[in-house]
């Protein structure tokens, strides 16, 4: 296993420079997912390290983070918590009932303020090596190593809870079966006919387009059209009626129309199939399209050598 202090100062080192590349970290650690980023399409200003369970994603759930606030040197092990979409579960009353926000512990801090702080660090590269301390105390790599097990324990227990409950949205399968499509697109974007047309949304290079906030409620995939740039508003048709669907996506047009002057803006909704409902419902708005999303699933036998 990789000892967490390699891939972190390797994390360091690396938010000092232009490079966004991530494919030499590992994909995971202790049997969570791991992931790096440094920016999508331009530098982030808080580069971050996730831990998710195999369940949840950086855009919808909890999990322990570390977010590099580059600015003030500041380096924060979290209870992280995502900020495009308010996950059904969360960090359980009891781990962060004492903890400090984000948003409290740093002035004004430009992003991620509503998760807590577990531990906060501040490195020092010299000749091209980094070291951390706390309060001017310097830390050895074991302590390093010790925070980050102890909060992946925390979380992983907490998950273990959320699996076992009847009514979980881990356990009914609702989180995968939906969620992952959203991300699914995202994550395909480029190999989608929506790709083909209409261009993410990204802010301080970081993407903005998914769960795109709004006053009135999150909007699932925010995008340009790449000849207009006129908005789009993209819904996913999920245990919706097709009227709830249509008047959701409607609802998120005119927010669009008003605060970002865009008149000609435009929907789509995605669903798994196109119902008569649905089709008489969209009949009378020629601005919004419908995408019918395939699934595929297939079996392949191993074979041992």
């Amino acid at each position: 296993m990789t000892e967490p202090q390699t891939f972190l100062d390797k994390f360091i080192l690396q938010a000092h420079s232009d490079s966004l590349k991530t494919s030499e970290y590992p994909r995971e650690f202790l049997d969570l997912k791991m992931k790096v980023s440094f920016g999508q399409g331009g530098k982030a200003r808080i580069p971050w390290i996730n831990f998710t369970a195999h369940e949840m994603s950086a855009s919808n759930g909890y999990f322990p983070v570390y977010l590099y606030y580059r600015d003030l040197n500041v380096l924060i092990l979290a209870f992280g918590l995502s900020e495009t979409s308010e996950y059904g579960e969360s960090w359980a009353a009891d781990v962060i009932s004492d903890k400090t926000k984000i948003r409290d512990f740093l002035p004004n801090p430009p992003r991620y303020g509503s998760s807590y702080v577990f531990k906060s660090y501040t490195p020092k590269i010299v000749e091209g090596k980094v070291s951390y301390s706390t309060n001017n105390v310097g830390l050895s790599g074991a302590t390093l190593n010790n925070d980050l097990t102890e909060i992946i324990n925390i979380y992983k227990r907490g998950v273990d809870l959320e699996v076992k409950k009847e009514t979980s949205v881990l356990s009914t399968g609702l989180f995968y079966m939906e969620k992952q499509l959203e991300d699914f697109i995202i994550s395909n974007w480029d190999k989608t006919e929506l790709g083909a047309k209409y261009d993410l949304i990204y802010e301080d290079g970081e993407l903005i387009s998914q769960q795109f906030r709004t006053d009135i409620g999150p909007i699932d995939i925010l995008a340009k059209d790449k000849k207009t740039n006129n908005y789009v508003v993209i819904e996913l048709k999920r245990n919706q009626t097709s009227d709830d669907t249509v008047g959701q996506l409607a609802r998120y047009m005119g927010w669009i129309k008003k605060h970002k002057n865009d008149p000609n803006v435009q929907g789509i909704i995605v669903a798994g199939q196109f119902d008569k409902k649905l089709s008489y419902a969209t009949t009378m708005m020629p601005n919004i399209e419908v995408f019918v999303y395939e699934v595929s699933f297939s079996l392949k036998e191993h074979v041992t050598d």
